[in-house]
């Protein structure tokens, strides 16, 4: 059975291969959070998106991805503290960097008293081993919420694959059926509603898969037809 996105917190991890990443998804903690596992399969080296509960379970993922347990960054997508519990007993165990939002970097380092390695800000490049990631800055949710996108090359042949289909690890700023909370505020979902909609709908294609922080994983083509209702319902 291919990758489906399908995980629940006590449940094993679902796995994606693709030609040249691994894409492992996690549930974990009391808030249901996603946690992914971005491997390199050239080089081994390995990204985690959000070390958001349970540690243990954590360190577990990524050694399912690195026997060896090699971690060599946590991205945080925000602030919010559902998404950092697991921050600095992960980051003690494997002494990976942590990349923050610029905003919202103080605000991690305070909560977790983890230090940040590198502040992250739209159009920023991430390479893990062979690995090229881009930031996208999505304002509103929290001011320094990022996503991540990954592209597959245009040779791919994996199981599964499509050449030149984007990847986005959104965090808590687009689920399926909407952008996140931004507490009834206009001028926060304002902004959100705009992030996202110039930085990923105009951006890419509906082929796009996207990757949230909680829930089931959705497709820029299946959210694309509902812009416009969110818009007017602010939220």
């Amino acid at each position: 059975m291919g990758y489906t996105g399908d995980v629940a917190v006590g449940g094993p991890s679902d796995l994606r291969v693709l030609d040249e990443i691994e894409v492992r998804k996690l549930a974990v903690g009391p808030s249901h959070n996603n946690a992914y596992l971005l491997t390199c399969r050239r080089s081994g080296a390995q990204l985690l998106v959000d070390a958001a509960a349970e540690p243990d379970r954590l360190a577990e993922l990524v050694r399912e991805g690195s026997p060896s347990a090699r971690l060599d960054m946590v991205v945080t997508t925000h602030r919010h503290r559902d998404h950092i519990a697991a921050l600095a007993s992960l980051v003690a165990v494997t002494g990976a960097t942590v990349a923050v939002g610029e905003p919202d970097a103080d605000a991690v380092t305070r909560a977790t008293e983890v230090g940040v390695g590198r502040s992250l800000h739209d159009g920023d490049t991430l390479v893990v081993g062979h690995l090229t990631l881009g930031v996208v800055a999505l304002r509103g949710h929290t001011p320094g919420s990022v996503a991540l996108a990954y592209r597959e090359p245009e040779h791919a042949t994996a199981p599964g694959a499509v050449p030149g289909r984007a990847h986005l690890f959104t965090g808590d700023s687009l689920f399926p059926g909407g952008v996140g909370n931004t507490e009834q505020d206009p001028g926060r979902f304002a902004l959100l509603y705009a992030d996202v909609t110039e930085r990923l709908f105009d951006r890419f294609d509906d082929a796009t898969w996207v990757y949230p922080g909680h829930g089931a994983d959705t497709t820029l083509g299946t959210e694309r037809p509902h812009l416009e209702e969110w818009r007017a319902r602010g939220w």
